[in-house]
């Protein structure tokens, strides 16, 4: 056999020298990347994350909400004058009752007794009165005439008496005796005189008349006064809150028997903190509510401010006029929900209240994020909203401000932002 030669091997090529170069320059740029990626990985692990909120503007007003009261503006308390047997009682707790309606009948004998008594010691002095006006001056002037009269008689036989004596005729006592009755003729005269004079509207018969008529109208006045006192009336038409006297009691002067609820616009009282006082205004609106009825709203108006605060509570008291008309089932001392606008602003910037520290200090602040670092940023705040509040200076629109999560992060920490939903722009 003849043994066939075998096939030539290809000859070997020599190695490039630029393949090493691409092989080494595609395991640096492999390196690299590794060493990014790790380096990424061990910021992030090293990097805490914190949940930031943006500034942004918006529209926000700020409420006080406080629970308060009905308040009757008109509570009456009937209570007795004097001391007497209650006769009858008329008023009912709940009962709506008139002006001027009987309530309390009180024990009066007595009380009538007096009055009639003062009565006709009025009438007495008044009858005194027209009898000086009618009678008196008639009668003084007839007796003036009537002395002045026996005056000039008295007189005339006087003188001629003593021209008989002169000539013989009469005797000294005879004389003495036309004296004597001359001078009582005088005096008879100056007493009617003074009479006539006293018996005038401005003399001093009619002045005693007079006077004693006025105190004796004083006098029936009182007691006709003691006797109203007998009988406790509605001052007001109104509604009875309460009865503390029964038929066949003794009151006694200042006892407290009924409480009215009289009819007039009702009320809503509240304390509010004295905190709040530079924000609460006369006029402003308020919306308030019955725990009652909740779902029944109703529209009412500052309208008092007390001027003084309570020392003990540290509060003031504030008034509000419920906006007419009145929901019928408002009574008195319910208890109600009052939420009262204080402020608004429009276009402000806003942060969520809880972005804000120290909001209760002078100094309040707030933690930015800039360039994935922590910042502090001292801020004056405005108005405070429901979960919200404004932000007048101190950091803009769009800055992203770290969210409180109880953790201690020093300033300038390097930190990873993870943005929140505050909500749309009211």
């Amino acid at each position: 056999m003849t043994d066939k030669a075998a096939p030539p091997r290809p000859a070997q090529q020599p190695p490039t020298a630029g393949v090493g170069k691409v092989r080494t320059r595609h395991w640096i740029i492999a390196a690299g990347l590794a060493v990014v990626v790790m380096g990424g990985a061990l910021w992030r692990f090293r990097a805490p994350e914190v949940r930031v909120a943006s500034v942004r503007r918006g529209s926000l007003e700020q409420h006080i909400v406080v629970s308060g009261r009905v308040r009757v503006p008109n509570r009456v308390q009937v209570s007795a004058r004097m001391s007497a047997l209650a006769v009858a009682v008329l008023a009912s707790e709940g009962r709506r009752v008139a002006a001027g309606e009987l309530l309390i009948q009180l024990d009066d004998a007595e009380a009538q007794a007096a009055v009639g008594q003062a009565r006709a010691s009025a009438n007495q002095a008044r009858a005194r009165v027209d009898q000086l006006k009618r009678v008196g001056a008639v009668v003084a002037t007839a007796s003036l005439k009537q002395a002045e009269t026996n005056l000039d008689e008295a007189q005339a036989t006087f003188e001629r008496t003593a021209r008989f004596m002169a000539k013989g005729a009469s005797t000294v006592v005879e004389l003495d005796d036309t004296r004597r009755t001359l001078e009582r003729a005088r005096a008879q005269r100056a007493a009617a005189v003074a009479q006539q004079i006293a018996s005038t509207p401005m003399g001093a018969d009619s002045r005693i008349a007079l006077t004693t008529l006025l105190e004796a109208q004083a006098r029936l006045a009182g007691a006709e006064a003691r006797l109203a006192q007998a009988r406790l009336v509605a001052p007001g038409a109104g509604v009875v809150l309460s009865r503390a006297v029964e038929a066949g009691d003794v009151v006694q002067p200042g006892q407290t028997l009924l409480v009215l609820a009289v009819d007039g616009d009702p009320e809503l009282v509240f304390d509010a903190d004295e905190r709040n006082i530079p924000f609460i205004k006369l006029g402003q609106s308020a919306s308030a509510a019955a725990d009652a009825y909740p779902q029944q709203p109703f529209g009412a108006t500052v309208s008092f401010i007390a001027p003084s605060i309570d020392p003990q509570r540290g509060s003031i008291e504030v008034r509000l006029v419920v906006t007419k008309p009145p929901p019928p089932f408002l009574k008195p001392d319910m208890t109600v929900s009052v939420d009262l606008t204080v402020a608004a602003r429009a276009r402000v910037l806003i942060l969520p209240s809880s972005a804000v520290r120290g909001a209760a200090t002078r100094s309040p602040w707030v933690t930015s994020v800039e360039v994935g670092r922590l910042r502090r940023r001292p801020v004056a705040l405005g108005i405070a909203g429901e979960g919200s509040v404004e932000i007048a200076s101190g950091i803009d629109e769009g800055a992203a401000v770290v969210i409180p999560d109880g953790r201690l992060l020093a300033e300038g920490r390097r930190v990873r932002a993870t943005p929140v939903d505050t909500g749309d722009d009211p």
